[in-house]
């Protein structure tokens, strides 16, 4: 080997390494992995092998982290160990991990439609530019983060569209012993994200005497060349819900309810997981389609008719 370092040793020389080749915001998510899971259960190992890592992953998941988290740092784990034992800092290990048999998996929490009726109901009456943002996330299924950097330039009344072309997020930074946050703006999650979204004739007549007053570079949550950030609309959001006597319910709710609504008034698949900015179709399919037994009962009776023809 030739030169054996301990695991924190080579988690920096890792980290050093990918922010040549990712987004800042990917190299942030990573540093709070490794601070807030990895180092502290690996840091002053010399090795990791895979009896470690299993009761590690089963320890992660009783304390309450959900299967999808503990693969996210389990991701990262990977390739620390393999960037250490490539350049001859670990010995090379093979894990096989096992997860434990996940549950059927809970129902996605949405609006009702005579909930979402009147959240929009009491926004048209009671207008804000932050009641307007949440009026543009059911109309199109934004994500938090792309309300909070949509522009008024994003918004073209004439082609009667939305571009959505970047996001704003709060990212922890690591730089030595010193750590601390900053807000960026960027382009959105993945490539698919960056996506023009129709505007429906109700969000056109709200939009349409604000268009031709307000500055391009304005933001729409503010009305100024100011954004808010996440986290303050999430908290403003949560204040609406309760004062509207709705079931709490994360913000993004609201993204699962437009595309409720879409499957529920049978628009095509493929279409949906454009308008969400998927990166493949098979994620939308995964969250949002779910056929009950009448609909299983229909599919198998037409196949079963045109046999019979």
């Amino acid at each position: 080997m030739e030169h054996q370092m301990n695991i924190k040793e080579v988690a920096c020389l890792w980290r050093k390494d990918k922010a040549q080749y990712v987004k800042l915001s990917t190299i942030s998510a990573y540093s709070l992995i490794l601070e807030k899971h990895i180092l502290p259960a690996f840091g002053n190992n010399m090795q990791l092998t895979e009896e470690e890592v299993q009761r590690f992953v089963l320890q992660k998941l009783q304390s309450g982290l959900s299967q999808k988290s503990v693969r996210d740092i389990l991701v990262v784990l990977k390739m620390i160990q393999r960037f250490g034992s490539k350049r001859g800092y670990l010995s090379p290990q093979d894990w096989s991990i096992h997860f434990p048999t996940e549950r059927e998996n809970a129902d996605l929490a949405v609006l009702t439609v005579s909930q979402q009726r009147k959240v929009m109901q009491y926004v048209s009456e009671h207008f804000t530019f932050r009641n307007l943002g949440i009026y543009i996330c059911l109309c199109t299924g934004m994500r938090i983060g792309e309300v909070c950097a949509l522009r008024w330039g994003d918004i073209n009344l004439a082609a009667e569209s939305i571009n959505v072309q970047r996001t704003i997020e709060r990212i922890y930074v690591v730089n030595g012993e010193h750590r601390h946050t900053e807000l960026i703006i960027g382009p959105p999650k993945t490539k698919n994200s960056i996506r023009e979204i129709p505007v429906n004739r109700s969000l056109k007549q709200m939009l349409k005497p604000l268009r031709q007053l307000m500055n391009d570079n304005y933001y729409v949550l503010t009305g100024e060349a100011t954004p808010t950030e996440p986290r303050t609309y999430r908290n403003y959001y949560n204040r609406l819900m309760r004062q509207l006597e709705l079931p709490p319910m994360k913000f993004h709710g609201l993204r699962h309810s437009f595309a409720t609504r879409c499957i529920e008034s049978h628009c095509d698949y493929k279409t949906v997981s454009v308008l969400l900015g998927h990166a493949n179709i098979g994620t939308t399919l995964n969250l949002y389609v779910h056929p009950d037994n009448e609909q299983k009962r229909r599919c198998v009776e037409q196949m079963s008719t045109k046999l019979l023809r």
